[in-house]
C-alpha cells in the first residue's frame, strides 16, 4: 500500500460511502475575491500629449464617464502662454458589484509651446513626487491606510499628421521610460487610411527601437493558456502602436445604435475593430493588463525609485568622506582612519547618542 492510498484510506467518508479528499484550501481564491471586491481597488492613468489630439474623448470612452464636465477650453493665445500644469481626476465607478476608484492625471499645456525644452519635467516631477509620498507612509508607524496615487500607465499621444516620432516624442518617452510603463497612441486615427496607418506603426515600431526607448512589454503567455487567449495576446502585441478614435456621441448605423463619428462619407465607429484600435486599448487597460501594469509600478518602477533614496540616505550618513571626532571632556581629535563600516557605525552613533557610542 503506497502512502498516497494510506492517506486516501483514511480520508473522512460521505453518508453514501464515497471518500472525502477535499480539504478546503481550494476556496482560498474565493477568499481573496471576496476580500478585494470589499477592499475594491484603484488605478491612476496618465495622459499626454499635445492640445487637440482628443485625449479627454479617449478616457471619456474608456470608462464611460464624463471626468471634465467644467472644462475650460483656451483660445490660440491663451495655449501659447499656457505651461505645463498636472491636474487630477479623480472617480468611483462600481460595475456588477465591482468597485474601482479611478484618477485620471491630465498634462494640459504639454507640447503647445514655441520652445519645449524639457516641458516633461513638471509630469517626471510629479511622478517622483507620487513614488515619495509612498515612501513615506509606507516607512511610517501606521500603514494600515495607505494611499496609492502612483501612476501605472501613461498613454502618450502621437499625432497623426507626421512621418514618425518627434524628437519632443523621443526625448519624452525616454524621460518617462524609468518611471511608469509607457503606452504610445496614434492619436485621432480616423484621419488616416488604413495603409497609413500600417505604414506608420511600422514606422513608429522602428524608430522606438532605434532610439532604445522602453515602451510597455506584454507579458509572455504561460505554456498552460488555450489557444484562443494565446492567438488574443499574439494580436494585441502586433497591434502596437494603437491607433484610437474617441467619441462620446452615439450614432446610428446598420440599424444599431453605436458610439462613433458622423462624417460625410460614412460612420466611423469606435468599437469596431476593423475601424481602429480602441477595443484593443480598452482590452489591455482594463480587462486582461491591469494588474500587470500595477505590478509592475509597484514591483519594478516603485523599487528602483526606492533602492536609490536608501542608497542616497546611506551615502548621507555612511560616507568615505565624513569626518568623525570624538565627543567628550578632552580636546576633540579626529579619528584615525578607520575601515568604511566603523565609520558608518561612528557616523551613526553621532546622529542619535550624541557622542562616540551608545551608553
Amino acid at each position: 500500500m503506497t502512502a498516497n492510498s494510506r492517506y486516501r484510506s483514511r480520508a473522512p467518508r460521505s453518508d453514501d460511502g464515497e471518500e472525502k479528499d477535499y480539504v478546503g484550501f481550494a476556496t482560498l481564491p474565493n477568499q481573496v475575491h471576496r476580500k478585494s471586491v470589499k477592499k475594491g481597488f484603484d488605478f491612476t492613468l496618465m495622459v499626454a500629449g499635445e492640445s487637440g489630439l482628443g485625449k479627454s474623448t479617449l478616457v471619456n470612452s474608456l470608462f464611460l464617464t464624463d471626468l471634465h464636465k467644467d472644462r475650460k477650453l483656451l483660445n490660440a493665445e491663451e495655449r501659447i502662454s499656457q505651461t505645463v500644469e498636472i491636474m487630477k481626476h479623480t472617480v468611483d465607478i462600481e460595475e456588477k458589484g465591482v468597485k474601482l476608484k479611478l484618477t485620471i492625471v491630465d498634462t494640459p499645456g504639454f507640447g503647445d509651446a514655441v520652445n519645449n525644452t524639457e516641458c516633461w519635467r513638471a509630469v517626471t516631477d510629479y511622478i517622483d513626487q507620487q513614488f515619495e509620498h509612498y515612501f513615506r507612509d509606507e516607512s511610517g508607524l501606521n500603514r494600515k491606510n495607505i494611499q496609492d496615487n502612483r501612476v501605472h500607465c501613461c498613454l502618450y499621444f502621437i499625432p497623426p499628421f507626421g512621418h514618425g516620432l518627434r524628437p519632443v516624442d523621443i526625448e519624452f518617452m525616454k524621460a518617462l521610460q524609468d518611471k511608469v510603463n509607457v503606452v504610445p497612441l496614434i492619436a485621432k486615427a480616423d484621419c488616416l487610411t488604413p495603409s497609413e496607418i500600417k505604414k506608420l506603426k511600422e514606422r513608429l515600431r522602428e524608430e522606438i527601437d532605434k532610439y532604445g526607448i522602453k515602451i510597455y512589454q506584454f507579458p509572455d503567455c504561460d505554456s498552460d493558456e488555450d489557444e484562443e487567449f494565446k492567438r488574443q495576446d499574439k494580436e494585441l502585441k502586433e497591434s502596437t502602436p494603437f491607433a484610437v478614435i474617441g467619441s462620446n456621441t452615439v450614432v446610428e448605423a446598420r440599424g444599431q445604435r453605436v458610439r462613433g463619428r458622423l462624417y460625410p462619407w460614412g460612420i466611423v465607429e469606435v468599437e469596431n475593430p476593423a475601424h481602429c484600435d480602441f477595443v484593443k486599448l480598452r482590452t489591455i487597460l482594463i480587462r486582461t493588463h491591469m494588474h500587470d501594469l500595477k505590478d509592475i509600478t509597484s514591483d519594478c518602477h516603485y523599487e528602483n525609485y526606492r533602492a536609490q533614496c536608501i542608497q542616497t540616505m546611506t551615502r548621507e550618513v555612511c560616507s568615505p568622506c565624513l569626518k568623525v571626532f570624538h565627543v567628550g571632556t578632552r580636546k576633540d581629535k579626529e579619528v584615525p582612519e578607520q575601515s568604511h563600516t566603523a565609520k558608518c557605525n561612528s557616523a551613526w552613533n553621532i546622529r542619535y547618542f550624541d557622542e562616540s557610542g551608545p551608553d
